[in-house]
């Protein structure tokens, strides 16, 4: 696919500090319970940490348990792009920014009580957040 942003790994490299490259651009995971955004509760917005397109709105996260900052939805389903990942010998839905490819983490069908039925269980490294009115 081709994003509106592309930069080189050396670009990227420059940008990013070592733990972002590894989680937004070779699509590693941060240990659950260790993100800052995890219990981020204020009203706003989440954005892309490697090029700041918007991604989620406050209004969408839930806490779903499992260790990361999870929603129900993007802020407009061609905000993100949907993959399938194969990587751990299962078969998951690996979610990216739309904008510039950046991994965000992966989405599953279990948001049971959403409405949508969707966890989009983000990496809190992957995301920005701008509180409203900021």
């Amino acid at each position: 696919m081709d994003y509106k942003i592309e930069k080189t790994d050396a670009e990227w490299r420059e940008e990013l500090s070592p733990e972002e490259f590894q989680v937004l651009r070779q699509a590693a995971t941060e240990r659950p319970w260790t993100g800052e955004l995890l219990d981020e509760s204020r009203s706003g917005l989440y954005t892309c940490a490697a090029c700041n397109a918007e991604l989620f709105k406050s209004g969408t996260k839930f806490d779903s348990g499992c260790g990361w900052p999870s929603f129900y939805e993007s802020v407009r389903p061609e905000a993100v792009q949907l993959l399938e990942d194969r990587s751990l010998g299962t078969v998951r839905t690996e979610v990216r920014c739309a904008t510039c490819g950046s991994h965000l983490g992966h989405v599953f069908d279990d948001g049971f009580g959403t409405p949508t039925g969707d966890r989009y269980c983000m990496n809190s490294i992957s995301l920005n957040f701008k509180a409203e009115g900021e």
